[in-house]
């Protein structure tokens, strides 16, 4: 059996007018619809996280590797 929430009364208004635009059933599926919201936002958040780190590690070994091929570039040679 699920466990009672106490909700305020300004978020049950809430509740209640995201009920009637998003033509919800019943009000647990306005709250579920907004916690899977906040998983994505969270799950994307976490993603950007872990491309800054990825690409901490990496800055120096490509810093390294684009000097690397500055010698060779043809662009440079004319």
């Amino acid at each position: 059996m699920g466990k009672p929430l106490m909700i305020q009364v300004d978020d049950e208004q809430k509740i209640e007018k995201l009920k009637e635009k998003l033509h919800a059933k019943t009000k647990i599926e306005v709250v579920r619809a907004g916690l899977r919201l906040l998983e994505r936002e969270l799950d994307r958040i976490e993603k950007a996280e872990r491309w800054k780190m990825a690409a901490a590690h990496v800055a120096a070994s490509s810093k390294e590797i684009n000097q690397e091929f500055q010698k060779y570039s043809r662009l440079k040679r004319t």
